[in-house]
């Protein structure tokens, strides 16, 4: 090589390191799910969707777990937000089966339900429970405690966990941030009445597993949901 002309003067080379990249969060996945449930799944009787998503799996940006109780809510059931018609409130229960409708329950935290039935019919699926699965060390923060079965026993506290807000609320349950994944094996569902509720109080359209950990409250002297239905069908039946 020939020397370097006097008028260049050579500036010390400094190696610089890139960053590290940032280390991902983890979402502890769970157990191998189902298929991912769409829209049309609930397009059809609240009464028919209600125990077909016990032992399915719900996730919020991958955080959340299996589904073990829910109650059934119909436009002509006193105690349903739609009793009474649209309002603001409750407009999306309104709209088209297979979206979430998001509300604040006495002020305090939020409830997330399924819409379900024809446009206009206005019946939903409170979900009231789930069995925390992916995610669990995300919901262990945003719920300030260890105890995994306290993490979603109770539709606030699973709202807490899973970071569901009012920000969701008329968002399709079939894209993201949702992912809903069919049970992949029969479960024994059991029914009864709903809970903390005034009217209605006798129909029993509360759903859960049966002998599940993770309820909100024990089932008081159960019914197989697969009765329940037979009774239905047969309004005779004693």
């Amino acid at each position: 090589m020939g020397s370097i002309p006097a008028n260049i003067s050579l500036i010390p080379f400094k190696m610089v390191r890139k960053p590290a990249p940032a280390p991902a969060i983890s979402r502890s996945p769970g157990p191998s799910k189902g298929k991912r449930l769409t829209r049309a799944f609930f397009d059809r009787s609240v009464h028919e969707v209600a125990p077909e998503l016990i032992g399915a799996t719900f996730l919020v940006e991958g955080v959340g777990g299996v589904i073990v109780e829910v109650e059934a809510y119909h436009h002509t059931d006193p105690a349903a937000h739609s009793y009474r018609g649209p309002t603001e409130r409750n407009q999306v229960m309104f709209g088209s089966p297979g979206y979430v409708y998001v509300y604040r329950s006495y002020g305090i935290h939020w409830c997330v339900n399924f819409v379900c039935e024809r446009a206009g019919s206005a019946s939903a699926v409170l979900i009231r429970a789930v069995e925390p699965t992916d995610g669990i060390e995300a919901m262990r923060r945003r719920r300030g405690l260890t105890d995994i079965r306290a993490l979603c026993s109770g539709p606030g506290k699973l709202t807490e966990a899973m970071g569901i807000t009012h920000a969701h609320n008329g968002l399709a349950l079939d894209t993201a941030p949702f992912a809903l994944h069919a049970r992949k094996e029969d479960v024994e569902v059991v029914t009864g009445v709903r809970i903390g509720i005034t009217k209605a109080v006798e129909l029993p359209w509360r759903y859960g597993l049966k002998d599940s950990r993770y309820l909100s409250k024990p089932f008081v002297a159960p019914v197989a949901a697969s009765s329940l239905r037979a009774k239905r069908s047969n309004p005779g039946r004693r």
